[in-house]
């Protein structure tokens, strides 16, 4: 087994480092879309509506995108063991308090659950990033793609693979197993990582945390729940303009303050290079069609198709097992012919799977949907990760870490954007089908069109950015 050399000047083995690091992001990876499937049942025993539910996913992502710009700072300040393991604690610490959560509170019950899933989100959000940072670091260019390619399982996968874990736990059993889970399997890794697999493996350059800056971040939280508002029926838009407005300001100043510091929190200076600017696009993009197909696809499943919830998790199988397979492959073929031809063939398999997926959402065929799933999550393999070893390599090695930072951040806001939009353009095309007098059937088929019409136009613009990279060369300038 390959080693290397950590902070300590000590060997260590890169593969069992690797392992242990993916093994722990990817379990608390598949919380972040692993409860979407048990909605209904936590309605049910919290006593609460749909639109309160929601804020178990919405609150998690309003978390996350918070603390991911964090993450370089603490990368700076603290060993990457450390705050690895104190992580890797702190996601356990919230899943405890969401299983001992009792249920007989009804839905103070469920705010106290929500206080759970915001710890678990933060120590998602921190690590996110960072894992990411810290594979680029100990990987030498060469090899980037291939290493990114298999850090892809934990992104790509994990997030096609929680509805499908939460879907089978509970065929058997109650929603708390799925949190057991997470608890046993991030447990293991703690002890794993203790015992000396996760090494200090970074450089570290400490300075004084930016408050204001941390502060000014809240503006996202704003942002993002203006948008998850968007679509929905009684809603005080006179409320969220104000957000709204807020929000963009502490935002401009949040941008204008870190070009004025020395020591920002988040070098925003790494998006003045063209390469790394289309690679935040291309990923963003990609990472879109992914997220729409992990929610769209098992409302059509089971709204248009009439399947059950476990037939609609297990429906999402191949393409996520699709999607594993390609990721450590394309990392290869980046690496090998260049990252230029590596995305435009992930952007043509995503942008061929919706406009498929556009002729035969009539014929009303679950197989036929399934390959549309997964020729789109086959798409995602070729650019998700691709596209930050490519934004990576166009940066300075110092920069790495805040680069992953920015280009993680805005891929979660763009994701949730785009999940927004899509829930949008389903319920007004079938609203305004019902209008004009179709039956529930074909107003709902009116609605999926509509998402997939969009999904086709916004993967061709992906299409076109990839086209104008400023080169094709095995590695970026």
């Amino acid at each position: 087994m390959e080693s290397s050399i950590d902070q300590t000047g000590r060997s260590y083995s890169r593969f069992w480092f690797i392992l242990t690091l993916l093994t722990g992001t990817f379990t608390m990876s598949i919380s972040q879309s692993s409860l979407s499937t048990a909605y209904p049942t936590l309605m049910k025993s919290f006593g609460i509506s749909a639109s309160t539910v929601q804020w178990l996913t919405t609150g998690f992502m309003l978390v996350m995108c918070v603390s991911m710009p964090i993450s370089p700072w603490l990368l700076n300040n603290l060993s990457f063991k450390k705050m690895f393991v104190l992580a890797l604690a702190l996601f356990d610490l919230g899943t405890l308090m969401i299983i001992c959560t009792p249920v007989s509170w009804g839905a103070a019950g469920f705010w106290f659950m929500m206080v759970g899933r915001t710890a678990e989100a933060f120590a998602v959000g921190v690590l996110f990033p960072s894992y990411q940072t810290v594979l680029l670091e100990i990987t030498p260019k060469e090899k980037r793609g291939t290493t990114m390619g298999i850090a892809g399982l934990v992104m790509g996968s994990a997030l096609a693979c929680g509805p499908i874990i939460s879907g089978i736990v509970l065929k058997f059993f109650t929603w708390k197993a799925i949190f057991v889970f997470f608890v046993c399997v991030i447990t293991v890794v703690l002890i794993l990582a203790q015992t000396g697999l996760i090494r200090d493996v970074m450089v570290r350059k400490p300075n004084q945390l930016d408050w204001l800056s941390v502060f000014l971040l809240l503006g996202l939280i704003g942002l993002m729940e203006v948008i998850d508002q968007l679509g929905k029926n009684g809603v005080n838009w006179s409320l969220n303009l104000v957000i709204f407005v807020v929000s963009l300001a502490m935002l401009a100043w949040f941008i204008t303050r870190q070009f004025k510091q020395e020591r920002p929190l988040l070098q925003l200076r790494v998006l003045l290079t063209f390469n790394y600017d289309l690679a935040i696009l291309l990923t963003s993009i990609s990472y879109i069609a992914l997220i729409v197909t992990t929610i769209i696809f098992p409302l059509y499943y089971q709204g248009g198709l009439g399947v059950s919830p476990f037939v609609s998790g297990m429906s999402l199988v191949p393409g996520a097992v699709f999607l594993s397979l390609l990721n450590p492959l394309t990392g290869k073929l980046a690496d090998k012919l260049g990252f230029k031809p590596t995305l435009l063939l992930g952007m043509a398999m995503i942008v061929l799977g919706w406009t498929a997926g556009r002729f035969v959402l009539d014929a009303q065929q679950l197989w036929a949907m399934i390959l549309v799933a997964m020729v789109i999550e086959g798409g995602n393999a070729f650019v998700m990760m691709p596209a930050v070893t490519l934004g990576a390599n166009s940066l300075p090695n110092d920069l790495v870490s805040h680069g992953t930072a920015v280009i993680t951040t805005i891929r979660q806001v763009l994701g949730s954007t785009g999940v927004a939009v899509a829930t949008i353009l389903l319920t007004t095309g079938t609203s305004h089908s019902l209008a004009r007098g179709l039956s529930s059937k074909a107003a709902a088929l009116s609605g999926y069109h509509l998402v997939f019409s969009t999904m086709i136009a916004v993967e061709i613009v992906g299409f076109i950015l990839a086209l104008i990279l400023k080169n094709s060369a095995k590695q970026s300038e």
